[in-house]
Parts: structure tokens; C-alpha cells; sequence
């Protein structure tokens, strides 16, 4: 998984937001905001591309993006329901009709033997109420599992766009 890997994906995406008429919003943990600047390295992606929420604490979780404190201290940072509540927290507080969240450990420490290095938690949501969560674990170096964890959102983003309906005009 290269960079002109990404950057199609991230072109796919943006393309299937387009044609949908749809906005898309981003809230990072474990990627640190590589998610977005895969989405704003496409010239042109301010037309489908609102806002980014790098949260990177559990507090800032929390605080930008209203996941709840139960949620955290039950399930913690990285979990399925974390990531839920960050997809709808981006939702709720951006002008994107879509969004889709990251949460993970992308080592090389910081693992546990529920929670290895590697294991990273999505959440894609839109506003009409769709919404899918997946957990993904991946092996390599801190840089390869950010890399693939980029990837897995960008690729929830296309399928989730294609099991719409096209808008019809």
C-alpha cells in the first residue's frame, strides 16, 4: 500500500461523494490526520469534503466530539462504540451528511492481549441513519497499520456510498 494507493482511493471516494451530492467529515485517532490529507491532497475535495476532527486523547473524544464518558471508561478509546459515537459526533457537529471515524493501537507499544497492536475500530454514519461498524487487525510497523487503517476508511467510505441509491435528477 503506497501513497498513489491511497491518493485513488481517496479520488474514489471523493468521487462517489460528488455524484451523490453528499459531504464528509472525518474523525481520527490512531491516524492523527492522515485521513484527511488523503481526502485534501485531491484538488477540488472542498466540494465534498467538510471538516476533520483529529482526536487523539479520550478526553478530546469526549470534549469535540461528545463521546460519552460511560462509553469510554466501559468499552474505552478503542472500541466499535467509541468509534460509533465519534462517526456521530462528526456528523453532529460538522455540515457533512456522512462521516466516518478511526480509532485504534498502532504500537509499536500500547497493546494488551484484548486490545493487540494492530487492532484498529471503524465507524461509517450517515445522517439518515445508516451506519456500520467494523474492527480490522493489522500487522506491520506503526507507519503500515496507519497506512491500512487510512485505506479501510477510505474503502468503507466507497462501499457505503455504493449501497445507495444513485440520486436520481
Amino acid at each position: 500500500m503506497d501513497d498513489m494507493m491511497l491518493q485513488d482511493l481517496a479520488r474514489q471516494a471523493g468521487t462517489a461523494l460528488a455524484q451523490q451530492e453528499l459531504m464528509l467529515a472525518t474523525a481520527e485517532s490512531c491516524t492523527g490526520g492522515w485521513l484527511g490529507q488523503a481526502l485534501t491532497s485531491i484538488a477540488g475535495s472542498s466540494a465534498w469534503y467538510d471538516r476533520g476532527f483529529i482526536t487523539y486523547a479520550a478526553i478530546s473524544k469526549h470534549e469535540m466530539l461528545g463521546v460519552s464518558s460511560t462509553t469510554l471508561e466501559q468499552y474505552g478509546a478503542v472500541s466499535e462504540q467509541t468509534a460509533s459515537e465519534m462517526s456521530a459526533g462528526a456528523i453532529a457537529r460538522s455540515r457533512a451528511q456522512v462521516a466516518v471515524s478511526i480509532t485504534g493501537i498502532a504500537g509499536p507499544d500500547g497493546g494488551t492481549v484484548e486490545k493487540p497492536v494492530g487492532m484498529v475500530c471503524f465507524a461509517w454514519i450517515m445522517k439518515e441513519g445508516m451506519a456500520l461498524t467494523e474492527t480490522r487487525y493489522y500487522s506491520g510497523s506503526r507507519e503500515e497499520i496507519r497506512r491500512q487503517s487510512v485505506a479501510g476508511a477510505l474503502q468503507g467510505v466507497i462501499d457505503l456510498l455504493h449501497s445507495i441509491p444513485p440520486k436520481v435528477a
